[in-house]
This record gives C-alpha cells, structure tokens and sequence, in this order.
C-alpha cells in the first residue's frame, strides 16, 4: 500500500486535473456516515482552551444532513471540521495550481473563517493559510473564494471552516474545482537577456540631497531624508535636507528639515505620515565622545510636503529600530543616546492619543538591542528579532529572539549562522505574510572588518519551536578592490544589503559592499520563496554600500539610491531596476477600484481587464541601512467572476498592521499591474460585529533560554568607535578603519596604499595621537610620501 500511495503522489504533481473536472470532494453534503461520530472523509480538528460540540444536524442547505460546529467558551484556539487527511479523502492538487472552493453556510458568530491545510510531500501535514472570513448569516449563504497557486512539494490539500468565537457555523454542500489555465505562457517583449535578467538604467538627475532614509508615500512620491548627510559642513552649517521626489515626472523638490535627521528611525502611521524618531545631536570626537542621539520626534505630512514638531522620546535613540503594532501603534528599541551609551528604553508611541507615552506606561526589559536591530511583527503581536542589526557584534545569547510585549520576556531562537558577522544583513518578512517565515541574507562586521559573508538563513515562525536553517548561498559577484573589479571568490558575500518585496512574490537583494564602507560589490539576484532558490540577474551598475538602498515602486519597478564610501564622497546617481516581469506581455490595469477604504475581514471587489492569478498588498518602504522591519506582502484570496475579483482581506491586524498599502493584481505569468493605494483602517474603525482576529498557535512551545526583564539601569556602555571609524584621521565623514581588511598586512606602508586605492585623498591627523603610524614625519597629515618611505 505504501508503494501505491507514494506512486499517486507523484502522478498527482505531474498529471493535472481537467479545468472541467468534477467536485474534488468526497462526501460534500455530509450524506455518507463514517465510523465514529464524524460523517466519511470529515474529521475533528483543532486546539486551545474552549468547550465545543460537533454535530450532524437535519438543518441542511440541500439533502438531509449539514455539519455544526459550536463553541460555547473560548479562552483561545478554534475547532473545525475538515476533509480528512488521508490520501482516500483529501483532494489531490498539482503545484502551481489554483482551485475554487465554495460552501454555504450560516453563523451565529463573526468569527469563522475558510481555512487550508496541505501535505508536503517531504514534511506531513500543516497549516497553510486562511482564505475566507465569513460574514454572519442567518440564512444559508454562499461562500466562494480561490485557492493560490499550489507551493512547490504540495500533492494534497485539506479544508473547513474554523470556528475561533462563542457561536456556531453550519455548512453543507462543499465544492472543489481546478481553475483552467488563465493565461498563455508569457511572450517575450523584450531581448532574451531582459526577460530573464531584468535590466537597470541610471536616472539622468541626480539625487541632489545625500539621503540614507528611503520612504515610498502614499502619494505615490518617496521622500528621501538626509539631514546633514554624513557631512561634517552641513552638520556645522546647521544645513539639513530632505527631498520628495515624483517618479511620474522624475523631479526633485528640497524640503526644509527641522533637525539633523541623520541616522533616525523612521516609519508610517496608518494615517500615511511618516514618524520619524530621533537622529544625530553630535559626531565624534576623536579620542572623546561618541555619536550621539538626542530626544526629538517629527512628523512628515505627505500632503504638505512639511514637518511637525512630535512630543519627545524618553530617550534618544540614534539608529533605533521602529515597529508599527496590530492597533497602530509604534514601538522602538535601541540607539545611542545623548551621551554616546546605549539605550535600554522601550519607547511607545499611542496611535490613540498621538504621542509617546510615559516611560511608566511601556513594558520595559531593560535591555540593549543594538542598533536598527530588526524587529518584525508576528501574528500573534510578538516580535521577532532577526538577528539584522548594525555595526559590530550581535546581541548576546542566539543572536536572534521573541519578544513578548504583554508578558514582557525574551526568549532565545536558535540557527542563526555567524551570529556576530550580520552586521547590516538584510532580514525579510517572507511573502506571503501569512507563511510567517523570515529569510536574512548575507552581513559582516565593521568592528574585526571580514570579508563579508555569503550566508542566508531562513525561519519558519508557524512552527512549534522554530529555528532557523541554513538557506542557498548568496550568488557571487564582482567586487572592486581598489583597482578594478574581479570576481568575489572562496566565501566572500556581501554586507550592506538591500531586499526588496516584489508583487509577483519574489525578493530582490542588491547592492552591497564586502568591507566596511569599501570594495563594492556588484551582484543582484531574485529569490523565490517557493523554490528556496537564488536567480542572479542584472547586476546594478552604480556601487550600494553603506548609505544606499533600494525599494519598490508603484509600478513595480525598483529604485536605488545612495552610496557613502569611507573616503567620504556621495553616490548621488539613481538607478531604476525594470524587473523580467515587465517583459512578459501585457500588464494587467485594475479598471475600477470601488472602495479606497479597507477594513479587515473585509471582501473588496475590483475590476480587472484580464484574467489574474493572485492579488496583495505590499506594504510602501521606509528603509534605511539594510533595514525595514515593516516591509510585509500580504495575499488577497481570490473569489472571481469573470473581470470581477473579489479580494478577501486578513482579519488579523498583525499580519497587516493597519495604514496605506500598494495593491497589485498579478496574471499568471507573474505580470503585476500598476498598484492602487488603499487604506487598511485600524482595530479603533471596527464595529462590534467584525470579526476578531484569526491568532494561530504558532511558536507557542519556544525551548530557548527565557529571561523576563532586568534590573532597571540607566544605559549600555558601547565603544566611541561604534562605527568602526578611527576619528584620529580626516574628517568627520571621512572613515579609517580601527581594523583594515584581512589581507591588508599591518604596516603603514601597506595601509597607506590601501587608503589611496580607496581615494580618500589627504587625511589630517586629529589632536596628538598616530595610533596607526601613519604619519611618521609628525607633520599633521597622514600617508604622504615621507610617512611612506616613497620618493
């Protein structure tokens, strides 16, 4: 019997279903008695504190009977009734493609939704997605919605309704069918090399402001914030810019800035202004200070193009992380304060009262998360540390951990490769949001300065006690070492990397350097979440090292920006990725958008002028230094009726965290649309009969080492040379490595041959000290010819 079931299996992925083929479901009515209490090809399923009943009742849409599921207490958790999971009665499906599900119904609770379940081939059974939220109804109702594409390994799938609120859901008459082919297989528009590739081109205006804050508007414009810039005249000049640019025109428009928003954090209320917390108060002083943060909050209003004054942090927090919560509110981790020491303070900012709030009223560990540490919602409203952070070492411990707000602990997640060498790696919310799995890629360390590494590592948050394992290898490059570009070899990566959610579900890291603030590396490639795969593709043509980053456009193109060498020059060139989807015939447009106003657990219908395979939002960008927390591309089952789609929205705030969000229609060639925005409303719009969030027990049996919070300290000692820069030398915006790469040999010979390969011309000696050797006549200024021995 084994060997028949496994020989199914694989007919089943290789062999499709007829686009015309009959109900995939055994015993759809519940007509056919099973053994046990449970009707053929039905079974019990699922879990938490509650009391329910499962009934077969007379009260049936056709025929005599109907499945009842009723929960009379509910601490958590749900129960439905589902196809069974055996290869007799569990529908077989073929990778990558769609099927309809339909049922009628009636509830007597909001709170029920149409939930998935798949075999993977490899691993067993597990939970897939929810599809459907199920309006109350008192009289039988019809439900519809579209599966999305089948994921790679999958050769079964299962299904019910979940019952997760005190009330009952009847249903009868369950239907599965497999959706014809939409579309034929893309044609190419453009050369071979574009539509495998893709293809950059650099803008003919520069960036005119040295902006290291990227933030996509719900306008459609990306405001590009640079403060001083990383310049030690602007700083002293009391010059501070931003600019709006508007890639529907391609121009730039300077926009007053208050303060010296360098290095701050930034993120976007649901209302669409940008937050943006902190910044620089002072550069270092060689053999002083550090830098330093100061208290200071703004608001940017996307409608005047102007900033406000926001009440103060209760610390500063220079390079903090910032997490927008299921309710709308914002919380922050980590920086430098004004005294150059880490900060151990959680701020909090209420979306409610539109202020930070009190020290006395944030849950507090007391604990040093580093800086721009990446904190990623989950569903359920923990965070996850990924283990991204910037400058230097990682976090004790793992390296990575949950963060539980409510009962205020951190718990230890394992895997995580080379903990101390992610310094400004990548981390991404994989798409969909709803497979709650992360991917970081790639890092280094300025502080022991290795060559980058090339390692990625993935988690999946579903599981009971997830660890992270090892993804593919980032593909390698070029780099340019100082005298040209050659081929990366053995392990060398990249750090500095940026990741970018894609609307046909894909990811694009580029960008990247493979030493600190030097050697650039020009390499980008496409990662599929489904196949776990890296696919190099046109690499960027400008250098994206420290300073740069890149994000997604409206249009489903890319933009990137910024480059910051330790030399101290800007990059003000912007590149413009044209991904191999915009090459593969003609883009679908969504013809009518009824409503811009989104609540969750809503059906929204659009109109589209062709067939599409799938519908999401992604959230806009606010990315800095490798780092965007709040990046998420969540998916919008499907329930179609010709160029009319409905797209079913999450009922769950954490797995889209309410605000302005890019909607894309996507065909099945992958092909996006131009996005529309929407407005996804939070849990203060909904009335009492929405429904409640869909939580999962997911990561709820963590065996990592659990710490509740501290004794309450005042700050983390942290090095001045946090960010791996010698003060004793050239300007404030000029680096020297404390550590020069590896293959770099310790003498002042070989380090000022290394700095002028590097261009970082003539470099002043700060105050007394040489800690380097560098300037061996003792005439004030490094590496030349004297110090040198050359003639």
């Amino acid at each position: 019997m084994v060997g028949v079931g496994a020989l199914t299996a694989g007919l089943l992925l290789t062999s499709p279903q007829s686009a015309e083929a009959a109900n995939l479901v055994k015993n759809p009515g519940f007509e056919t008695a099973g053994t046990g209490d449970m009707p053929y090809c039905w079974e019990k399923a699922g879990w938490g504190d509650n009391d329910f009943t499962y009934e077969t009742t007379s009260d049936a849409h056709s025929g005599t009977k109907a499945m009842k599921v009723t929960l009379t207490r509910r601490v958590d958790g749900d129960r439905k009734a589902m196809l069974t999971e055996s290869t007799d009665c569990a529908p077989g499906v073929s990778v990558g493609k769609q099927y309809d599900l339909g049922l009628w119904y009636k509830t007597t609770t909001p709170d029920a939704n149409v939930t998935l379940f798949r075999h993977d081939s490899t691993t067993g059974w597990q939970y897939w997605t929810d599809v459907k939220t199920l309006d109350m109804a008192s009289a039988w109702t019809q439900a519809t919605v579209r599966t999305p594409e089948i994921p790679a390994g999958t050769d079964r799938i299962t299904w019910g309704v979940s019952v997760y609120g005190t009330g009952s859901a009847t249903t009868d008459d369950y239907t599965m069918e497999q959706v014809a082919d939409p579309l034929p297989p893309a044609t190419c528009t453009g050369t071979n090399d574009q539509c495998a590739n893709g293809g950059w081109s650099v803008l003919p205006t520069q960036n005119p402001v040295r902006s290291m804050h990227s933030v996509v508007l719900r306008n459609g414009k990306v405001l590009l914030i640079a403060g001083s810039g990383n310049s030690e005249n602007a700083f002293a000049a009391g010059t501070f810019t931003s600019a709006v640019y508007d890639p529907a025109n391609g121009t730039y428009k300077v926009i007053p800035t208050p303060k010296d928003l360098f290095c701050a954090g930034h993120v976007q209320l649901q209302d669409g202004r940008v937050l943006v917390l902190s910044g620089n108060k002072a550069y270092p002083v060689a053999g002083g200070h550090g830098y330093e943060g100061f208290k200071d909050s703004y608001l940017f209003d996307p409608g005047t193009e102007t900033y406000t004054r926001a009440n103060d942090l209760n610390d500063a927090h220079w390079y903090p992380s910032a997490t927008e919560l299921g309710n709308g509110d914002v919380i922050t981790f980590g920086g430098l304060r004004e005294d150059s020491t880490g900060s151990v303070t959680a701020d909090r900012w209420s979306d409610r009262d539109q202020q930070w709030l009190p020290t006395w009223k944030v849950n507090q560990t007391w604990s040093f998360w580093g800086l721009y540490p990446s904190m990623i919602l989950m569903q359920d409203g923990r965070l996850f540390y990924s283990g991204s952070h910037v400058f230097g070492n990682n976090i004790p411990g793992t390296g990575s951990a949950v963060y539980d707000y409510d009962a205020n602990t951190i718990t230890q997640i394992p895997g995580l490769r080379n903990k101390d060498e992610r310094d400004q790696s990548a981390s991404v919310l994989l798409p969909p949001a709803q497979d709650q799995r992360v991917l970081t890629i790639g890092g280094g360390n300025i502080d022991s300065n290795p060559d980058a590494n090339r390692l990625t590592d993935v988690i999946d948050l579903k599981q009971p006690n997830p660890s992270y394992v090892a993804g593919p290898p980032l593909p390698q490059g070029t780099v340019d070492l100082g005298s040209g570009k050659v081929a990366e070899t053995g392990n060398q990566g990249k750090m500095y990397v940026s990741a970018v959610l894609l609307p046909d579900g894909k990811v694009l890291e580029t960008g990247g350097a493979l030493h600190n603030r030097a050697n650039p590396v020009y390499e980008s490639s496409i990662y599929d979440p489904g196949t776990n795969t890296f696919d190099p593709v046109t690499a960027d043509p400008e250098s994206r090292g420290y300073h740069s980053s890149a994000f997604l456009l409206p249009d489903g193109r890319v933009m990137a920006t910024g480059d910051n060498p330790g030399n101290g020059s800007w990059n003000h060139n912007v590149s413009i990725y044209t991904p191999p989807y915009l090459y593969k015939g003609t883009r679908p447009t969504i013809t009518s958008l009824i409503n811009q106003e989104w609540k969750y657990g809503d059906t929204q219908r659009i109109t589209v002028d062709h067939p599409i395979a799938k519908a999401e939002l992604i959230r806009p960008a606010a990315v800095t230094h490798s780092s965007d927390p709040n990046q998420r591309f969540v998916d919008l089952p499907l329930s179609v009726d010709g160029n009319n789609v409905d797209l079913n929205v999450t009922n769950n705030p954490n797995v889209a965290p309410p605000g302005w969000y890019m909607l894309f229609a996507v065909d099945a060639n992958g092909v996006p649309s131009v996005a529309r925005w929407v407005h996804l409303t939070g849990p203060a719009a909904l009335s009492p009969t929405t429904a409640a969030p869909h939580v999962h027990a997911f990561a709820d049996s963590l065996s990592g080492k659990e710490s509740g919070p501290g004794p309450k300290r005042t700050s983390q000692a942290v090095s001045p040379t946090i960010s791996g820069c010698d003060r004793h030398y050239g300007s404030l915006n000029v680096c020297v490595p404390t550590v020069f790469p590896a293959q770099v040999r310790k003498t002042p010979a070989a380090r000022c041959a290394w700095l002028g390969q590097n261009h970082y011309g003539r470099l002043k000696v700060n105050g007394g000290d040489d800690p380097l050797g560098l300037d061996r006549n003792r005439n004030g200024v490094a590496c030349e010819k004297g110090d040198t021995g050359r003639r």
